[in-house]
């Protein structure tokens, strides 16, 4: 008899920061599947955050703050609030709504945040991020990243300061596993799928499967976080498209699971 969870029988390779796996995991595991938790990103502090301390000090010259992820609310607020009160005028934007929730456990208020696709260009659609002339906007994210937010809002009058608050870097020490065994998992032919939630992680990925453990990607399911990580799989030369979450969340990612399960099923 058929089971009646959806995931039964269906390892996943959830590749998320270590900090955020835990809720995708229990997701999974509720669907019936077996999580395996292998982190190939670790968000770390900076080494030298004496430029945002600068920043911060100036917080109260700005109309709007940007957030660009959840980790990005956490490291500000580790920084802001030991040494001052968040400023009462100023406006919050963030991408998504896991960063929207980030920010409200810190009792602050949402001010602005898509409804539906959760990415910048959805952000930047928002009638809010269109009457901008003139507005002085800080964007808190990690280093480096796209820059299409901040260059659209430069073309639309908008004065921009990035705050970068964390790097990201490849695991040196991946708990409970090793970048020397990620090929051997993968070639025991246990994994159905595998989640990614950002290009650098999905490079990451790749650089520490080797040259064995490539060749098993490129015939390995994906759920990926946005059509640009798809898109960039296949580049590295993965066969089949991945299965792209409805919503950047971790729901959205489940039901990429879900989605590519039910089509194995039929």
């Amino acid at each position: 008899m058929k089971s009646v969870f959806p995931l039964a029988d269906t390892v996943v390779l959830v590749t998320r920061p270590a900090h955020q796996a835990q809720h995708l995991c229990a997701l999974i595991e509720e669907e019936g599947g077996q999580a395996i938790a292998f982190p190939v990103l670790e968000i770390q502090d900076l080494q030298d955050n004496s430029a945002v301390m600068r920043l911060v000090e100036r917080l109260d010259e700005f109309d709007i703050a940007i957030f660009i992820s959840a980790n990005a609310v956490v490291k500000t607020m580790d920084l802001v609030l030991p040494h001052r009160d968040w400023p009462s005028h100023l406006q919050t934007a963030v991408v998504g709504t896991r960063t929207a929730d980030a920010l409200e456990e810190y009792g602050i208020t949402v001010d602005i945040c898509p409804e539906e696709k959760f990415n910048s260009e959805a952000l930047l659609g928002l009638p809010q991020m269109c009457a901008i002339k003139n507005k002085k906007i800080v964007i808190f994210r990690g280093e480096g990243g796209r820059e299409l937010l901040a260059d659209t809002l430069r073309q639309r009058g908008a004065d921009i300061e990035y705050a970068e608050v964390y790097r990201r870097s490849k695991p040196a020490d991946i708990p409970g596993h090793t970048a020397l065994n990620l090929a051997d998992l993968l070639l025991t032919g246990k994994i159905n799928i595998i989640v990614v939630t950002s290009n650098e992680g999905l490079r990451n990925l790749w650089e520490l499967a080797g040259a064995t453990g490539q060749e098993v990607l490129t015939h390995m399911p994906l759920a990926a976080m946005s059509a640009r990580i798809a898109a960039t799989a296949q580049e590295l030369g993965v066969k089949y498209p991945a299965s792209v979450a409805p919503q950047a969340n971790d729901e959205g990612l489940l039901a990429a699971i879900k989605a590519w399960r039910s089509t194995q099923d039929t």
